[in-house]
C-alpha cells in the first residue's frame, strides 16, 4: 500500500524513444508530440489534480529534474490532442480466466456554480450539469475491465452493450442493481456469454412470475421465489448479491482519488479523462494487491 504514495518518477529509454511522434507519410502537418506523451501529461495532471496550464509546468519541472531534453506540449496542445486520444493498451487481449462482472454507475459534475454560491445568490440551476460514468469491475482481479462516459439521458441498460463490447474474456457471473432488471438485459447477457452465465439482479418488490415459471422457470423467476420464501435480505446473502458492495466502494474510490468532477469541458475530452482515470485506478489496484508465486 505504501507504494501508492511513492513520488519516484523516471522516464525509461523506451518511453524517450516514443516521445516524439512518428513521421507522417500522408498529406498534412507533422505532429510534434506522440500519443504516449500526451497520455502521460494528462495522466499526471489527473493524478495531481492539476489544470492543463499547471500540468504543463509540472512536466517541465520533471524533465528538468531528471535532466532529460524533451519537448513538453503546452496546455492548448494537451486540450486539442485529448479530443479522441487513443490510449496505450494496458490489458492482455489473450484468453483469461472467467470474469465475475459487477456493473454500476455514478454521476460526475462537469460545470456550473457550487451549491454554496447558488444558495448565496439565490440562483436556480438552468440545466443538469453532469455526466454518467459506467464502470464494470472484475470481482476476481479487482480491476476495472470496462467503462463508458455518457450523457445523463442514457440509462443503465442502454449503456450496457457498449460496456460488454470491451470485455475480452468469458463472464460467468453478472451482478447489477435493479435498474438492469428485465428481459433485454438477460437476453443480451445470454447472447454474449451463453445461457450458463449466472445473473444476479434484484427484481422489484411488485415483480411477478412469468407464465412459464411452473414448467421452465427463469433465473428471475427463481430469484422472485427465493425472496418470497425467505425474504430479500436472506436472498442477498444466499445469492451473493452482497458482493455488489465492492462496486459501490469502487465509486467511492473514484470520487476520492480522481474526484467528483470532470475537468474537461468538451465531451470527447471528458471521455478521454474518464479512460485515463480507469487506468490510474487499475494501476493503484495493482500496486496495493499482493502477488503470489509458487516456489516449490
Amino acid at each position: 500500500m505504501r507504494r501508492r504514495g511513492d513520488l519516484t518518477v523516471w522516464i525509461s529509454g523506451d518511453a524517450l524513444g516514443l516521445w516524439s511522434a512518428p513521421r507522417r507519410t500522408t498529406r498534412g502537418g507533422q505532429p510534434h508530440y506522440s500519443d504516449l506523451e500526451i497520455e502521460l501529461c494528462l495522466t499526471l495532471g489527473l493524478v495531481f489534480k492539476q489544470p492543463l496550464r499547471q500540468t504543463q509546468g509540472l512536466m517541465r519541472s520533471i524533465a528538468r529534474l531528471l535532466g532529460v531534453e524533451v519537448a513538453v506540449p503546452d496546455f492548448s496542445t494537451l486540450s486539442r490532442r485529448g479530443n479522441g486520444l487513443t490510449l496505450a493498451e494496458t490489458q492482455n487481449p489473450t484468453m483469461r480466466a472467467p470474469i465475475q462482472l459487477d456493473v454500476d454507475s455514478t454521476g460526475l459534475k462537469i460545470f456550473g456554480e457550487s451549491e454554496w454560491l447558488e444558495e448565496k445568490h439565490e440562483t436556480k440551476r438552468k440545466r443538469r450539469s453532469w455526466r454518467k460514468l459506467h464502470l464494470g469491475l472484475d470481482l476476481v482481479s479487482g480491476e476495472i475491465v470496462c467503462s463508458d462516459l455518457a450523457t445523463n439521458v442514457i440509462g443503465d441498460p442502454t449503456a450496457l452493450p457498449d460496456l460488454l463490447d470491451q470485455v475480452a474474456g468469458p463472464v460467468d457471473l453478472f451482478l447489477a442493481d435493479g435498474a438492469y432488471d428485465g428481459e433485454p438485459t438477460s437476453d443480451l447477457l445470454a447472447a454474449r456469454f451463453g445461457s450458463t452465465i449466472e445473473v444476479t439482479i434484484p427484481p422489484p418488490k411488485n415483480a411477478v412470475l412469468s407464465t412459464d415459471a411452473a414448467q421452465n422457470p427463469s433465473i428471475r423467476d427463481r430469484h422472485i421465489a427465493d425472496i418470497r420464501a425467505h425474504g430479500r435480505r436472506a436472498w442477498q446473502k444466499s445469492s451473493g448479491y452482497n458482493q455488489r458492495s465492492r462496486g459501490e466502494t469502487l465509486m467511492g474510490r473514484w470520487k476520492t482519488v480522481i474526484g467528483p468532477k470532470l475537468k474537461a469541458h468538451n465531451f470527447e475530452n471528458q471521455k478521454t479523462e474518464a479512460r485515463i482515470g480507469v487506468q490510474v485506478l487499475n494501476r493503484m489496484t495493482g500496486l496495493g494487491r499482493p502477488r503470489f508465486e509458487r516456489i516449490a
